[in-house]
This record gives C-alpha cells, sequence and structure tokens, in this order.
C-alpha cells in the first residue's frame, strides 16, 4: 500500500478506529461477565447464610414458645388451686354469717319482749306518779301549776336576797380595793404639797389716821362718796368704826381698786371728785397689772406653761376672789399640784392633769357677770383658747355636773376635794354655818323611814338613824345614795359630806 496516497491514509485510518472499537467493546464485555459472576456467587453466599440464620431463630422462636407455655401451664395450676382455697374459705364464712344471724335473730326476738316488759313497766309507774299527785294536790290542796309557781317565787326571792348579797360584797370589795389604792394616792400628793392658808372676806377695812379723815372722804354734802361710789362701784361705810373705813362689794376686783383709791387719797390729802376719779383710773391700771402678773406667777409656780394671755389675765383676776374664806387663785394652784401629782401615780399625762386643775375654777372669775355654774362657764371659756378636749373635760366635770365624767374629771374633782377640805382651808360664817347644818338634818329627815339625824364633825358628815321595821339593809344603801344625790342637789358646801345610816335591830327577852 501506498502511504503516500491520502485515500489510502484514510482508508487505513478508519480501518483501525473500527478494529479499536471492536477491542475496547470485546474488553468491556469480558469485564462485566468476571464482575456478573462474582456478584452472583456473594449472592448465592448471603443467601445460604440467611437461610442457616433463619434456621436458628426459628429453633430458638420454637424454644422460647415452648417455654412459655409450660410456665403459663404452671400458673394455671397454681391459680386454680388458689381459687380452691378461696372458695373454700368463703363457703367457711358463709357458714359462720348464717350461724350469727340465727344468734341476732335469737336476740331481736328477746330485746322485743324486754323493751315490751318495759313499756308495761313504764306506764304502771306513770300511773301510780298520777296517783301520787292526785293524792298530793289532795293533801296540799294546791294544784301542780300553783304549787310550781310557789315554787318559783320562793326561789326567784332567794335569788334576790342571794345576788344582793353578792353585789354587796363585791361592791364592799371593790370599794374598799379603790380607797385604799386612791387613799394612798391623795396622801402620797399631800405629802408632796405644802401652801399657806389665804383667807380675806367680801369686807375690806381701810385705816385712816384720824376719825375727821371721815368727814373729808364724805366731802360736802356727801358729794365726795358719792364720786367715790360711782367710780368704784362699791359701797363705803362710813360709821361709828374709830379709824377705819369698810369696803364693801360681792365682786374682789372693784374692793381692790377702792382700798388702794382709798390708800392713796388719805395718804395724798386732796380730795375732791376731780382727783377721785384720776386716783381710781391710776389705781386700775394698777391692779389689771397686779392681776396679769398674778397670773403668770401663778402658772409658773403651778407648773403650767404654754398658757395663752387671755387666760392668764383672767385667771388672774381669782387672786382677790375667796370661796369659803380660801383664796381661788391660790387653790387653783394647789388643785393643779395635786392633780398632777396623782396623774403622775396613775400614769396619766401629768401636763394635762395640771393644766386641766389650774383651770378648773376660771369660771369663779366672770360668773358674776355670766349666767351658769362656774363649770360650765369655765369650760366654755377654756375650749375658746386652749384646743385639748381632756382639759376642757376636766374643767366642765369637776362637779360631775355632765352625764358623764371621764378620768379628767375625776382626777380634777378629787384634787379640788383634797385642797378645799384640807383642815383650815375654808370656813364660813356662823349663820351660814348653822343654816347648812340644819338643811343637813332637814334633807335627812324628809325621807320615809328615818327616825333621827345629826349632823356632826363640822357638817361634814350626817349619821342618820332609820326605824328597822320600815327599811331593810338593801334599803339602807338605797335611802344613803338617794340623800347624797339630794344633798349634792339642794345644797352648796366645802368639800364633801359622808353620810351614814345606822339600822340597829334589838331583840331583848326576859329569863323568868
Amino acid at each position: 500500500m501506498d502511504l503516500a496516497n491520502p485515500l489510502n491514509i484514510l482508508a487505513a485510518f478508519v480501518i483501525g478506529a473500527v478494529a479499536g472499537g471492536v477491542f475496547i467493546t470485546f474488553s468491556r464485555q469480558l469485564v462485566y461477565s468476571r464482575r456478573l459472576r462474582v456478584a452472583q456467587r456473594k449472592a448465592a453466599h448471603t443467601i445460604a447464610e440467611a437461610n442457616a440464620e433463619a434456621k436458628t431463630i426459628a429453633q430458638s422462636a420454637r424454644d422460647e414458645a415452648e417455654k412459655m407455655r409450660f410456665a403459663n401451664e404452671n400458673e394455671l395450676r397454681e391459680r386454680r388451686t388458689e381459687l380452691a382455697k378461696q372458695e373454700t374459705r368463703v363457703t367457711q364464712k358463709v357458714e359462720t354469717l348464717e350461724r350469727k344471724l340465727e344468734t341476732l335473730d335469737q336476740r331481736e326476738h328477746s330485746l322485743m319482749a324486754r323493751e315490751k316488759s318495759i313499756d308495761e313497766e313504764l306506764a304502771r309507774v306513770e300511773e301510780l306518779r298520777g296517783q301520787e299527785q292526785r293524792k298530793l294536790e289532795e293533801v296540799a290542796g294546791l294544784t301542780t301549776q300553783e304549787a310550781k309557781d310557789q315554787l318559783l317565787e320562793i326561789v326567784e326571792a332567794e335569788m334576790q336576797v342571794e345576788s344582793a348579797r353578792r353585789i354587796r360584797q363585791w361592791e364592799q370589795r371593790i370599794k374598799e380595793e379603790a380607797d385604799e389604792k386612791a387613799r394612798n394616792i391623795i396622801i402620797h400628793a399631800i405629802q408632796r404639797t405644802a401652801s399657806d392658808i389665804v383667807t380675806e372676806t367680801t369686807v375690806s377695812v381701810v385705816p385712816i389716821p384720824s376719825d375727821e379723815m371721815k368727814g373729808r372722804l364724805i366731802g360736802r354734802e356727801g358729794r365726795n362718796i358719792r364720786a367715790l361710789e360711782q367710780a368704784t362701784g362699791v359701797d363705803l361705810i362710813i360709821d361709828d368704826t374709830p379709824e377705819a373705813v369698810t369696803i364693801s362689794s360681792f365682786d374682789p376686783v372693784r374692793r381692790e381698786i377702792a382700798r388702794q383709791v382709798l390708800s392713796k387719797l388719805v395718804i395724798d390729802g386732796r380730795i375732791h371728785p376731780a382727783r377721785i376719779e384720776e386716783v381710781v383710773a391710776k389705781a386700775k391700771e394698777e391692779v389689771e397689772a397686779a392681776m396679769q402678773a398674778a397670773g403668770e406667777q401663778a402658772a409658773y409656780s403651778a407648773g403650767v406653761h404654754g398658757l395663752r394671755p387671755e387666760l392668764v389675765k383672767i385667771m388672774g383676776r381669782l387672786k382677790y376672789r375667796t370661796s369659803y374664806g380660801q383664796n381661788v387663785l391660790q387653790h387653783s394652784v394647789e388643785v393643779a399640784q395635786l392633780a398632777g401629782m396623782m396623774a403622775a401615780d396613775l400614769g396619766i399625762n401629768v401636763n394635762v392633769a395640771r393644766r386641766a386643775g389650774f383651770l378648773h375654777d376660771i369660771g369663779k372669775a366672770v360668773d358674776r357677770d355670766i349666767e351658769g355654774t362656774h363649770a360650765a362657764i369655765g369650760a366654755d371659756l377654756v375650749k375658746q383658747w386652749d384646743k385639748n378636749p381632756d382639759v376642757v373635760r376636766g374643767v366642765a366635770e369637776h362637779h360631775f355636773d355632765q352625764t358623764e365624767t371621764s378620768i379628767w374629771g375625776f382626777l380634777v374633782s378629787a384634787a379640788d376635794a383634797v385642797s378645799s377640805a384640807r383642815p383650815g382651808a375654808r370656813r364660813e360664817s356662823l349663820e351660814n354655818y348653822i343654816k347648812r347644818l340644819k338643811a343637813l338634818e332637814e334633807i335627812a329627815n324628809s325621807f320615809k323611814g328615818v327616825e333621827r339625824s345629826y349632823a356632826i364633825q363640822a357638817g361634814r358628815e350626817i349619821r342618820i338613824l332609820v326605824r328597822p321595821e320600815e327599811i331593810d339593809d338593801l334599803g339602807s344603801m338605797r335611802l344613803a345614795r338617794d340623800i347624797v344625790k339630794k344633798i349634792e342637789e339642794g345644797l352648796d358646801y366645802p368639800g364633801q359630806i359622808k353620810v351614814t345610816v345606822l339600822r340597829e335591830t334589838r331583840a331583848t327577852d326576859y329569863a323568868r
């Protein structure tokens, strides 16, 4: 073959390509056939292993099933045995219950028989009670209801007597305990308080150097004395009393102004209406200043601080006010101190107690100009400038004029009584003293059942003898309370009055 010819070259290339493709295809078939044979051998081996494993599993399952069957058969046999035993026990229990039911039936019959017998006995007893009750009614002459009523009346009366006796015992015990405690508190307060006794009267006496001064005080046709009386508002008593002129007035402030005016006129010697008016104006200023100073000094002595100036000024007016001869301002200071000490012992507010005690008689400074009791007037005055309700209650309630009394009222009242009842603190005229004793006995004698009464201890106690056939023991206690109430409503007296009712029963016989 000529290789220079292109056609020959192309033919050779095609023949070579075809021969290469055939060779490649044949080679791949040989590879695939070899792989197929290898896969077939692996599959056969796997199938053989699976069959062997399946046989092993099947054999194990058969063995396990055989074991389970054997176990179930054993369990079944055991359960049948247990059921047989339970059936036997149930049968025995049923037989036992049947025997018990028979016993209960026998007991029920027996109880019914006994119940019937008891009912018959009860009926017979009830019949006997009825017969007995009818016989008792025939013997007593009373029906059952009447007998019950009489018995209840007797029991009720006995209960009333017993309850009254118990109440009296409790009252006595409580009173003794309260008296003991109050006595200790008051004694303690009294021991810590010591004040001077200052007494004044409603009449002032001004000494003059000679009786010739009386004529000069009267003046021509009495113009000096008229001018003096008109300027001061007092009555001048110029009588035969040697070297003295008496000033009479119920207003202590006016009386003090007149006293100072007279003293200055006597010393000055110039006595005529114009001079009198000038001296009176100056004396009023001095007395106002003295009252202000007295009020401040009293508040300081009482330990009461922070009072409004209006209250201090009104309290200063009490310097010239007396009650049964006792100076009211000093009495107020004393009451404040006593109330404060007792409040400290009782554990309550000491400042409130002192303030209420100091202001308790403030109404007496203006009670000549305003209607009402001094306690009510004082409470209204205090209420205007002191907003503490406890202080107002202490002032308003210290004479127990209100429907209810607080601890402040009792406290101030106790301190007031201690200060007033102190020996020598108060006095009154012989005429008023005798009049008060008579009034006390008249009040006591006005009650039914009173035989005699005696006012003793300078009118601070009254002893009353009663008729025992008209008043019993409980009636004696009620009589004492009624007399106390009437004395408090009808009499004006210093301190307190003790009322003692005596009931005496005498049994007399003779041995022959």
